[in-house]
């Protein structure tokens, strides 16, 4: 009699457990199914960057065989969110300009903001980057391109972000922006910047969430 009822309670905390499973299986694909048909009806727009501005302050490169960048740039950088249901939190934005892929200015963090629905930031941070090290390669390519009056710097944000619809808040999402910015010779015309280059123009940045 005692293994019978020892049997029969084993069967019935087996079936207790396959019913938990099954029913923590099946809040599970509900919980998907509703966010598959948020982000279906919602379908978030990643935000849009645009380079507006920038002047060149300095641009100091010493020769020799290790080689060293003096850059000072000021950059005014446009943000705006296209979504019409959707809010971004920004939470982390640093911003920093390099040359041919190797950073050359320090990182500059811009302040967490929260951007609603079709709102618009303006930022115009200061990039400086003292005494860099610089590979002698990109050295001569750098010096080549100045006594053309033609460079090409990327400005770059790398950061985190979360989005908000309604009162819910989404968890964190990396961040990452590429700005060109063009610099010409102004021939004596325009605001000039160091070695007499300036900013030709606004330029689109690319933006991968």
């Amino acid at each position: 009699m005692s293994k019978d009822c020892g049997k029969h309670a084993e069967d019935d905390l087996r079936q207790t457990c396959r019913r938990l499973l099954c029913l923590l299986f099946g809040l599970a694909v509900i919980v998907a199914v509703i966010a598959l048909i948020v982000y279906l009806v919602l379908r978030p727009t990643h935000p849009r960057f645009f380079l507006q501005d920038a002047t060149l302050r300095q641009l100091d490169l010493s020769n020799g065989s290790a080689p060293l960048l003096s850059t000072a740039v000021q950059v005014t950088i446009a943000s705006r969110n296209p979504n019409g249901r959707v809010g971004v939190y920004y939470d982390r934005l640093d911003v920093y300009a390099s040359y041919k892929y190797q950073q050359i200015t320090l990182a500059s963090r811009l302040p967490p903001v929260y951007q609603g629905h079709g709102d618009v930031d303006v930022w115009s941070p200061v990039l400086k980057g003292p005494n860099v090290p610089f590979a002698p390669f990109l050295a001569k390519a750098l010096g080549k391109d100045v006594a053309a009056g033609y460079l090409i710097m990327q400005v770059r944000i790398d950061g985190r972000v979360r989005w908000k619809v309604g009162s819910w808040t989404s968890g964190h999402y990396h961040i990452y922006v590429t700005c060109p910015a063009f610099f010409i010779s102004s021939g004596g015309n325009g605001v000039l910047g160091a070695n007499g280059l300036r900013f030709q123009t606004a330029t689109y940045c690319r933006v991968e969430v």
